[in-house]
């Protein structure tokens, strides 16, 4: 074969070759989309610019303002106005060792805003007829009639505690121990560090404090427990049924179960910082003897599940309180019944499915507090919803959110017929 053929056979190889490069590129291109590239991502789409409102100013130097007095790094806030978000910007730093700036898009551990979540999940489930919230939760007809749970369980009146008796804090336990791991460790004389089905050991086996549903004490060990009763109902990992059958019907696809460690986070969630002095570094949940800043290592955070795991952003978290609030113009994902359910008001004294309270005056309030942060989620009767998360815990607590409520009826007072008409949602 000569010379010249050999290279009219070569440029046609490589002519066909191109060809082939082109055709297989255009097909890859004509793909259909997957059902998870279709979906809206709000938290792709926002901007601090889009909240830049010259009318607005004044609420952004009231927020860095309340910033500077509780020494917190940053923050994030998000206003719905009818279900239309409005408002969605951040502010300070979402990791000022790295020079990242607060944005709307970034996601924060919302501690026990997550039982709000948790809660509507039960409440899919009993939409579904999976399950009643009175339904009792042991005992040979309970829920969790597990033999770990019916081997622990010795005191008969256990098997009175219901679903709702759960969801407003009504068990009667005694301990409240998942933010105890070290001594959870201690007492056991285990050799690892403490699992779900330590704390049960822990709790189970103890006589209840008072009888179910005669009063009420706060317990996160109780959304623990809702947590089991998901995942046992459903046949599903907990977070698995959040996510495909609660969030993503709601909108939400941006949130998480948090990590423990700096390590753990996801590429746009913040990181977390705790108030200066006595407490910020404490020994390593495990037990390793190492000494942690609190909230990198100070708990097991994966591990408390429903009670205060999640993570997210506020514009997120505003769009999931708007499919669960009755209101019209975003679908919601329970049914009216089950939304009067959650809300249904009784007195001061007893705690709402899932909200901290619902009065019919004051609106709806969840609030979460967490080793490096502080969460406040208030509907307001006029329809009105605001959303805060810092990512820095303050020497208050969980009374913080009494401070950020009155930041939120102050700039309510001056700010609102200011917030621009408009649905960010969109």
């Amino acid at each position: 074969m000569n010379r010249k053929v050999v290279l009219i056979i070569a440029s046609f190889l490589a002519v066909s070759a191109i060809v082939t490069a082109i055709v297989a590129g255009g097909r890859h291109e004509s793909i259909a989309p997957t059902e998870e590239e279709k979906v809206f991502r709000l938290n792709d789409t926002l901007t601090n610019e889009m909240s830049d409102i010259p009318a607005l100013e004044g609420l952004d130097r009231k927020i860095r303002t309340y910033l500077r007095k509780w020494h917190m790094k940053g923050a994030s806030l998000a206003i719905t106005r009818g279900d239309s978000l409005v408002y969605a910007k951040g502010y300070g730093w979402a990791d000022e060792e790295n020079g990242i700036e607060m944005s709307p898009r970034n996601i924060l551990r919302m501690a026990s805003v997550s039982k709000l979540i948790t809660a509507a999940g039960i409440m899919v489930l009993h939409d579904r007829g999976d399950l009643n919230i009175q339904d009792t939760v042991f005992g040979p007809s309970g829920i969790l009639n597990d033999s770990i749970f019916n081997s622990l369980i010795k005191d008969r009146n256990y098997h009175k505690i219901t679903v709702e008796h759960l969801m407003r804090h009504q068990g009667g336990f005694r301990r409240d121990p998942l933010f105890s791991s070290r001594d959870v460790k201690h007492q056991l004389r285990l050799d690892h560090a403490p699992e779900a089905e330590d704390f049960y050991r822990v709790v189970l086996n103890r006589r209840l404090k008072f009888a179910p549903g005669s009063w009420q004490s706060y317990s996160n060990f109780g959304y623990l427990l809702l947590s089991q009763i998901i995942e046992k109902v459903s046949g599903m990992p907990y977070e698995d049924f959040i996510r495909n059958e609660v969030l993503r019907p709601a909108g939400c696809y941006d949130m998480h179960i948090a990590g423990t460690y700096y390590e753990d986070r996801r590429d746009n969630e913040v990181r977390y910082y705790t108030h200066e002095g006595d407490g910020k570094y404490i020994e390593e949940y495990t037990d390793s003897g190492i000494m942690v800043e609190r909230c990198y290592g100070g708990n097991n955070i994966p591990l408390l599940s429903g009670a205060g795991a999640w993570c997210g952003s506020p514009a997120e978290i505003a769009r999931f309180v708007a499919s669960i609030d009755g209101r019209p113009e975003v679908p919601d994902i329970i049914t009216p019944e089950s939304v009067e359910l959650m809300t249904g008001y009784y007195d001061k004294d007893t705690f709402s499915l899932g909200w901290n309270d619902t009065h019919p005056a004051k609106g709806w309030s969840r609030s979460g507090t967490l080793s490096g942060t502080t969460a406040l989620v208030k509907l307001f009767p006029d329809g009105e919803c605001w959303v805060f998360i810092s990512n820095t815990s303050t020497w208050k607590g969980p009374r913080q959110a009494k401070y950020t409520d009155a930041l939120f009826r102050q700039c309510r007072e001056l700010f609102s017929d200011k917030l621009p008409c408009r649905n960010l949602f969109e």
